[in-house]
């Protein structure tokens, strides 16, 4: 049996301004690039056992996991149902508004365009299924939407505590497979 991790990727422009990243492609500030360098050093002299990382084809993930890997010398390759929630008409808008809020609530909801909540955990639950089935080690580097999901296949959440489920930029979970 093997250890899940999983890592937010470093921060963005959008990140500091609040805003909702989802499917648009954001890269990484100066700062989130730092952030990714750190947690591949972390996890080097943490020496965590880790055999593959697994990461969103959006370049902040895909920059963040090419850090890590680069410092740890773990090797990693995209894993397109990694990619973010497309949350339609919202992304762009501030994390925090009222309408978006409520709208989250509602998990079969595609906010005109994006990707309900089912859909987004239909496929993550698929992907670690199949990691599960393994005997390996994986970091999973992704989104925060992408957290929530995972979240929820480890631990029972009642409806709101997935729709205010977040992690901070480059901070790693671990979950047993």
């Amino acid at each position: 049996m093997g250890n899940l991790y999983f890592a937010r990727h470093g921060q963005t422009v959008w990140n500091v301004e609040n805003k909702i990243c989802g499917a648009t492609d954001i890269e990484l500030t100066e700062k989130g690039h730092e952030q990714a360098r750190e947690l591949g050093i972390y996890i080097k002299e943490q020496r965590l056992e880790i055999d593959e990382i697994l990461y969103s084809p959006l370049v902040r993930a895909a920059e963040t996991a090419r850090h890590i890997s680069e410092i740890t010398g773990i090797p990693a390759r995209v894993e397109e149902r990694l990619r973010e929630q497309n949350f339609g008409k919202y992304e762009s808008t501030p994390r925090d508004g009222e309408e978006f809020k409520a709208a989250k609530a509602d998990f079969i909801n595609h906010f005109d365009g994006g990707e309900t909540m089912l859909h987004l955990c239909y496929r993550i639950y698929s992907l670690l299924d199949e990691l599960k089935s393994r005997q390996k080690s994986y970091l999973l580097v992704a989104h925060n939407g992408i957290a929530r999901a995972v979240q929820s296949f480890f631990y029972d959440m009642s409806n709101e505590e997935f729709a205010s489920f977040g992690i901070d930029n480059c901070q790693i979970l671990r979950y047993e497979l």
